[in-house]
């Protein structure tokens, strides 16, 4: 066999007349090196249960021997599938699509497909040519985190034919299917848990990106309702940071807020990164936390059960997330209906010591 390797390797660096460039090896060398014929190399690796046990030894071997990748492409074309999917997040410098991202990963592995990542920040424009990109690559399935307000690219989706699932949302008019979550019934819901605990006076400071200035807007307006708005005013404090928000956009975010409403109580954080910024900063200017004042973020990431004092939280579920939308995916790449097409997963408020 390694004289036969030798051979293929001269014709490889010397180039070969005919309709294969020289390059890598194919699986017609493969083939050769296994003594078989190209049809049977091919059943061994694609389905080694046709092939007997010496047969799927001998071309392990060679491929082992010759380094050959199967050509996906040429294999999605012949079969319709192409066994990947394309997820999109906005960011992946933070943490908080991570464990979505994880689970989809893992889930859809375990169905034989792979994941392919792209980011599309927090503009419109650049998710719509990302779309575009992923769409002419035909996967067999598209994961989006968010709703997809573009008409062009809804229009581009639907006539794709590609299960698409819209995630970390909510609406009852997906492209096609979504697991996620109200952003509304969040900002209200911690507007209430604030005013159950005595919180009069609040504040927010939330990223600019669209789903955290529906949760920020949705609990002004519940917190305005409780009675947790200054006197004549329609609304409660708000800072509004750039997306993707970090650690300083907390602590510049709260120095703003006490120089507009220096009376605060509470303030409702849209990511948790935010809300240790916060915590962060009211500890330099010895404001005592939850005496003074209360703080509350968004994800429970890893790090806030640890913090002193522990943050209280807004829990997604996104290993829920992601391993339902594998799921879909996979369900409607095999052919199979999804009975429930709209998932709401919901959301949780860990209470812990900084409210």
């Amino acid at each position: 066999m390694n004289a036969v390797v030798a051979d293929v390797t001269a014709r490889r660096k010397g180039g070969r007349q005919g309709s294969r460039k020289a390059g890598g090896f194919t699986l017609r060398d493969v083939a050769k090196l296994a003594g078989v014929a190209p049809i049977t190399a091919s059943r061994a690796l694609n389905t080694p249960d046709a092939v007997s046990a010496k047969v799927l030894q001998k071309v392990q071997a060679a491929v082992l021997q010759t380094g050959y990748v199967p050509n996906l492409l040429a294999g999605a074309l012949a079969s319709q599938k192409s066994r990947l999917v394309a997820a999109v997040v906005p960011t992946l410098s933070g943490p908080m699509f991570l464990e979505t991202v994880e689970a989809l990963t893992d889930t859809l592995a375990g169905a034989g497909y792979q994941v392919m990542l792209g980011q599309s920040g927090y503009e419109n424009s650049r998710e719509d040519a990302l779309l575009d990109a992923i769409i002419g690559r035909r996967p067999d399935g598209i994961v989006l985190t968010g709703i997809t307000r573009s008409p062009q690219a809804r229009r581009r989706l639907l006539a794709s034919g590609i299960p698409v699932v819209e995630t970390w949302d909510l609406t009852p008019t997906p492209v096609d299917m979504l697991v996620g979550f109200s952003h509304e019934k969040i900002g209200a819901a911690v507007a209430q848990y604030l005013h159950s605990k005595g919180k009069r006076r609040v504040a927010a400071i939330s990223g600019d990106d669209e789903r955290s200035r529906r949760r920020a807007t949705a609990f002004s307006e519940a917190a305005v309702r409780l009675g947790m708005a200054r006197p004549q005013e329609s609304d409660v404090p708000a800072c509004l940071v750039t997306a993707p928000t970090t650690l300083g956009n907390g602590r510049s975010g709260l120095r703003e807020l006490l120089q507009r409403a220096p009376d605060i109580d509470a303030v409702f954080c849209s990511s948790d990164l935010l809300a240790l910024g916060v915590m962060i900063e009211a500890q330099a200017s010895a404001i005592a936390i939850p005496g003074q004042l209360a703080v509350i973020g968004l994800g429970d990431l890893s790090f806030s059960r640890d913090l002193h004092p522990p943050l209280t939280t807004v829990r997604i579920d996104g290993t829920a997330i992601g391993s339902t939308a594998a799921r879909f995916i996979i369900d409607r790449s095999e052919g199979k209906s999804v009975a429930e097409p709209i998932c709401d997963l919901g959301f949780t408020i860990i209470e812990r010591a900084s409210v």
